[in-house]
């Protein structure tokens, strides 16, 4: 017989489906570990638009530029090449060389710029600032072969493919719409002049850029739409993982029940401790007893020390007993006071007369009056 695991069989692993929101801890953890929903369609599809857009502003003065340095670094060359002694004067050669670069460097700057600046703004506005250095130390589980089977079987990786096969097909679409309608003007290159055929040229791919580029950036907002929304649903989890974020975060439910039930009885020991000092206890009978203390030397409302209900007004009563205090029923009165009046709390002027009242009553018994 084959016994097999059913769990290997299961959507989404022993935590059982992810179904719950993530938490916004859960979130802030995968932003730490550089995962975010981005795009990386949006940066190249607008450096692209870019590119072709400041070859269609700049392309003039660029083009003057080199033409300028060709003529500049070329006629020098046979100085370069004198011959000094009957040898070549390197310095003199490496001066040129090093010059002409710095020129075309110069030169194209402007576009080494400009992919910086969209790059970063692009990361910017989709996850905005907060940089990380984790997404850049090594894992070994990306070496994992059945991880790697796993990806190229994902959902993702038919994404990119769509993504590439539908960037093809623009592509394509594109350039041969755009070459059918200058076909009749790209045969009559042969009779103009360079310059002219050169900007004819240059024109017809800077158009075609602008398009396809275009078209680029509607496939990347999509793709940032997909990509939030599976990075939506890749943070969910499962009742089990919010469960232990939870106790995680806030500590073990039943760890902070005992807490709360020590505290309790730290509590009812020091309300115990208190009770001898009570003057009487007013009881439900059954179900409540309070106790109270008059001090009339300071002048001030009769205190409650003590307060309990069912097996802790038992005790009450109990410990009363044991230290000879009165114990006084008046039902209305005792479901007042246990229900209103906090331990250390005076009572309530609206309670002023019944609780006179009852201590007339003990001090008369006891002498005190």
């Amino acid at each position: 017989m084959l016994l097999y695991n059913l769990q290997y069989f299961a959507k989404d692993g022993p935590g059982g489906e992810k179904t719950e929101e993530p938490t916004s801890k859960k979130l802030e953890d995968a932003r730490k570990e550089g995962q975010v929903a981005k795009s990386k369609e949006i940066a190249s599809s607008l450096i692209l638009f870019g590119l072709f857009l400041m070859l269609k502003l700049y392309s003039g003065i660029m083009g003057e530029d080199f033409l300028e340095n060709f003529h500049l670094y070329f006629g020098k060359i046979p100085d370069a090449v004198k011959l000094i002694n009957g040898r070549i004067e390197i310095r003199t050669f490496t001066d040129i060389v090093s010059g002409a670069i710095i020129k075309m460097v110069l030169t194209c700057l402007p576009f080494l710029l400009m992919g910086f600046l969209v790059s970063f703004l692009a990361d910017l506005i989709q996850v905005k600032w907060k940089p990380t250095t984790k997404p850049l130390k090594p894992k070994f589980s990306k070496l994992n072969p059945i991880n790697g089977i796993k990806r190229l079987f994902s959902l993702q990786s038919l994404v990119e493919l769509l993504k590439s096969l539908l960037k093809i097909g623009v592509i394509i679409l594109v350039i041969s719409g755009d070459i059918r309608k200058a076909y009749n003007m790209l045969f009559m290159l042969y009779d103009m002049p360079l310059m002219q055929a050169v900007l004819l040229i240059s024109n017809l791919i800077v158009n075609i850029g602008l398009k396809i580029s275009a078209i680029f950036l509607i496939i990347a907002a999509g793709d940032l739409l997909f990509q939030k929304w599976k990075f939506h649903e890749d943070m969910k989890m499962t009742k089990q993982e919010v469960k232990d974020e939870y106790k995680n975060a806030e500590g073990d439910p039943q760890v902070k029940s005992q807490i709360k039930a020590r505290m309790r009885q730290a509590s009812q020991r020091r309300m115990m401790n208190n009770l001898p000092k009570a003057d009487v206890v007013i009881t439900n009978p059954t179900h409540y007893a309070v106790a109270i203390v008059y001090d009339r030397e300071m002048g001030v409302a009769p205190i409650v020390i003590a307060k309990g209900a069912d097996y802790m007004a038992q005790k009450i009563k109990e410990k009363a007993r044991e230290n000879d205090i009165e114990i006084v029923e008046n039902k209305p009165l005792a479901r007042s006071l246990y229900r209103s009046v906090e331990i250390g709390e005076q009572v309530p002027p609206e309670l002023y007369v019944a609780v006179a009242e009852v201590l007339a009553y003990v001090y008369k018994l006891k002498g005190k009056v």
